[in-house]
């Protein structure tokens, strides 16, 4: 059933209209009289162990399951091959060995986005939290499969476990960021918007790492490299029923003010918790008043005041995977190579690169609690951009030049790192800063999407693209980058230290908003 949400203090008369804007202004009163108090918002130990155990219990599976799938393929393909000829009697060619694996590749990346389009309908009917308990029992399921799917020779358990792990992956991109931002303090959400990012990066990494030939990647324990994240898992889903539901959730979609301020004291612990907890209920008080919020679906698509921000968090998770860094990521031991590197050099410098990449992201937290979205994501977009056209440059003319093949690895690295200061993590919770907590549950639903239909786009045609196109085959994620620059630059507010209810109103009427 679709969520309908309607105005709590809809003006029959002069003294409702009257009572509503007493809230309303006493309110934003209030936030003013304690703001020194609430940009010194404390970590609690709930609050603590929430961002904790959820990063390494559900968004480093996210990125381990795309990063541990690239260094044993040909071992994996090999298996596959074999398994099919012992069960069917038949032996698949070598482009028909590639579609099957292209086939296992790909079922993730469709399985993200099914499950990111799901995660809006979930997040309102079962909650935040149950949505990550959801998750968590799909890692587990898909984890089984892997591991058993030697053992069982079966291929078509291979195929089912990446399609599951797909699926509980674009429920986390979704679901995660949303509620560690709605359980945050105004002074933290910066920094816990970033913590999913964080994790899924940090996963890439420790995919990449379990699955060398020296750790998990041979013949015999493939099938440990693709279910070890199991014990992340595990380990992180033991106290989740201890973990509290989001209290704007509670508050504002069940409508349940008791639970939500018996979460938020739960929450929120220190000398000024008072003080901090009143800050949220005036808040989620000031966004039940000020207008009508709807949560269904096509209600969302068809608001008009909403198709700015669902365009900026659309484009914004888009443009982040067609920007170049999974194609760089995907890729990036074929371009070492072309850069004069050993196929061992260049992939232990793909190693050092997505070490590089998780080093950047660990500044996250610290760079989005003390920096403006708008002008970092604008750096971050426009720098990428230069670098991504001098990589063009620099691999076309390799051959030319004698330290080109030097340039095209710093640019690379250099790309990484600025990559990570604002591209990588700001899309990911731009959606929770913009959104109301009604509409907010399909804004990031639809930015999932566009994140796993884009990355799915560049995983399929890049190959090509680069075949028919050679160096200039960059100039496209360079111009991205370029658009998204002009977008943030153009349309989006600034969000930090802002209640959504304040944002809100700046982006409502469309391209025509002037939100500088």
């Amino acid at each position: 059933m679709e969520l309908q949400m309607t105005e709590r203090l809809h003006p029959q008369d002069g003294e409702q209209q009257t009572k509503k804007l007493e809230i309303i202004h006493g309110t934003k009163s209030s936030l003013h009289d304690t703001s020194g108090v609430l940009k010194k918002a404390q970590w609690s130990p709930l609050l603590a162990l929430v961002g904790f155990a959820t990063t390494l219990g559900a968004a480093v599976p996210v990125g381990y399951c795309i990063g541990v799938i690239n260094a044993p393929a040909s071992i994996v393909k090999v298996w596959c091959n074999e398994t099919l000829h012992h069960r069917y009697g038949s032996n698949l060619s070598a482009s028909g060995l590639d579609l099957l694996w292209s086939s296992v590749v790909s079922i993730f990346l469709i399985g993200g986005a099914v499950g990111s389009l799901g995660g809006a309908k979930a997040a309102n009917k079962f909650g935040r939290k149950a949505c990550f308990l959801i998750s968590g029992g799909l890692f587990t399921f898909g984890a089984i499969l892997f591991f058993f799917c030697r053992a069982a020779g079966s291929v078509e358990m291979l195929f089912l476990g990446r399609l599951i792990v797909g699926l509980a992956s674009g429920l986390t991109t979704a679901i995660l960021p949303m509620y560690l931002t709605e359980i945050a303090p105004l002074a933290l959400r910066g920094t816990f918007g970033v913590l999913c990012s964080m994790g899924v990066t940090g996963g890439v990494v420790v995919g990449q790492v379990f699955s060398l030939r020296y750790i998990f990647g041979t013949e015999e324990l493939w099938h440990y490299a693709l279910s070890f994240y199991i014990i992340l898992v595990a380990v992180c889903f033991l106290p989740a029923y201890y973990f509290p539901e989001s209290p704007k959730y509670l508050y504002i979609v069940r409508n349940d003010h008791e639970l939500a301020r018996s979460e938020l004291r739960r929450l929120c612990k220190g000398p000024n918790a008072a003080l901090v907890i009143k800050h949220e209920i005036d808040e989620m008080e000031v966004e039940m008043n000020t207008k009508v919020q709807t949560c269904s679906f096509f209600s969302v698509l068809r608001d008009p005041t909403l198709l700015l921000p669902l365009i900026i968090v659309c484009s914004f998770h888009g443009g982040q995977q067609l920007s170049g860094i999974n194609a760089i990521f995907y890729y990036s031991v074929s371009i070492f190579e072309k850069a004069g590197l050993s196929t061992a050099d260049a992939e232990w410098a793909n190693l050092g690169a997505g070490c590089l990449n998780l080093c950047v992201a660990f500044l996250g937290p610290m760079l989005m609690s003390k920096l403006n979205r708008r002008p970092v994501m604008m750096f971050s977009s426009g720098i990428c951009s230069v670098f991504l056209f001098t990589i063009a440059f620099v691999l076309y003319f390799i051959d030319t030049t004698s330290w080109f093949p030097i340039l095209c690895i710093v640019c690379i690295m250099g790309y990484i790192f600025f990559y990570q200061m604002g591209l990588g993590p700001i899309p990911y919770f731009i959606g929770s800063e913009l959104f109301e907590v009604a509409p907010r549950s399909v804004a990031m639903s639809m930015g999932s999407l566009s994140s796993w239909i884009c990355n799915f786009t560049v995983g399929m045609t890049f190959p090509s693209l680069q075949n028919a196109w050679g160096a200039f085959v960059f100039l496209p994620f360079c111009i991205t980058c370029l658009l998204l620059f002009l977008l943030t630059k153009f349309y989006l507010p600034e969000t930090r230290g802002r209640d959504p209810s304040e944002v809100a109103p700046l982006v409502a009427k469309g391209f025509r908003s002037k939100v500088n």
